[in-house]
């Protein structure tokens, strides 16, 4: 840590963070401003910031905005030189109606926030499986949506195509479909020139596809192996397979003092039931908050248990009986499941891996992970 003058007061540091600079301000543990200062989004920056700021008092906390995003570098430099670094929540709209916003007002509302209490989140360390997981399932994702662009994109081309060239693909399954497009030619120079357009597009479109999918079934083998080889437990549990324990994982975080417990985790995850009640009308409400995607995870292995468990069907009709909905029963039954991966992912946590590293896969190597 950058050493601190004698006598310094104690100290917390506010940054609002953006793209090309941050703003700094510390603040003393009595509330009162001791500086305010802009630097670069640099690691020269970063380093700047830190001196300055241990010039200005004993700085053991910090409030970051953006944690995720434009701040996460900078968090992650922070948590390196031993400083608690906290999420700090915005001032949220009706705060921004009421007043003025500033930079530097933003920095001052940061640090305001982790002496009030009001910022408790730790940020992620960002330096583990955890974001190894987010990484792949980024670019896995991203390859999809496009994979099912350039698929509508193929179908819709189609429609409006020569009639002789539609009525022999149209009937085709989308994987025949799709091959039967890289197999197509533009033909000679006595084709009609819009019909050897149309075969040089959907031709195009099929590659374009066959390279996504490729690449898609890459980054779910690497995933497959990541959760595999850190958390056999997770992987191996009912109804969950390796999108959903990665999406799980990632939220997590990979600090292991970023969650209190397994209900702070179902409240990250949205899982956790809201009360609701009033005078005589007790009720829990669906939990509207949280990781979404998290959230839809655990909906994914809800519903894929409710078709092969038996503990879960049994679950799911007592529920019922009792006069819950099919929704509140399957609320019910994400809140247990929250609970169990937890709980599993804390045990992979706790013993030592005795499974060799991971290997780098090849780009091209789209094979199964080995069991």
């Amino acid at each position: 840590m950058e050493p601190s003058p004698p006598n310094a007061v104690e100290a917390v540091l506010g940054v609002d963070t953006h793209r090309d600079f941050h703003v700094a301000a510390v603040l003393s543990m009595t509330g009162r401003t001791l500086g305010i200062e802009r630097f670069p989004a640099a690691l020269t920056g970063y380093q700047q910031l830190r001196a300055w700021a241990a010039q200005l008092g004993n700085i053991r906390r910090a409030g970051v905005e953006s944690s995720g995003n434009y701040g996460a570098a900078l968090s992650r430099y922070l948590l390196s030189r031993g400083i608690e670094v906290l999420e700090a929540p915005g001032p949220g709209r009706a705060a921004r109606r009421r007043g003025s916003k500033s930079d530097r007002g933003d920095a001052e509302a940061a640090a305001r926030a982790v002496l009030s209490g009001r910022a408790q989140s730790p940020v992620k360390a960002g330096s583990g499986l955890a974001e190894i997981a987010r990484l792949y399932l980024v670019a896995k994702e991203s390859a999809v949506k496009a994979q099912r662009q350039a698929a509508n994109q193929l179908k819709a081309i189609l429609v409006t195509a020569d009639p002789a060239l539609r009525e022999g693909l149209a009937p085709l399954s989308r994987r025949a479909l799709v091959r039967a497009c890289l197999e197509l030619t533009e033909g000679d120079d006595s084709t009609d020139p819009v019909v050897r357009a149309t075969r040089f597009t959907l031709r195009v479109l099929a590659e374009r596809i066959e390279q996504l999918r490729t690449q898609a079934r890459v980054l779910e083998g690497r995933l497959s192996d990541l959760v595999r080889c850190h958390h056999p437990r997770l992987i191996d549990a009912v109804g969950i397979g390796p999108h959903s324990a990665a999406v799980l994982l990632a939220a997590m975080g990979d600090n292991r003092d970023r969650l209190r417990g397994e209900a702070s985790f179902a409240a990250l995850c949205g899982a956790s039931p809201v009360e609701y009640s009033s005078g005589n009308r007790q009720h829990r409400r669906l939990n509207r908050g949280g990781n979404r995607q998290a959230n839809a995870a655990l909906h994914r292995i809800v519903l894929s248990r409710l078709r092969w468990d038996a503990r879960t069907q049994a679950y799911y009709e007592r529920r019922v009986m009792e006069g819950k909905t099919r929704r509140e029963a399957i609320r019910c039954l994400k809140r247990y499941v929250a609970r169990e991966v937890y709980r599993l992912v804390q045990q992979d946590r706790r013993e030592p891996k005795s499974t060799p590293a991971l290997q780098p896969r090849s780009r091209l190597d789209v094979s199964r992970p080995s069991a």
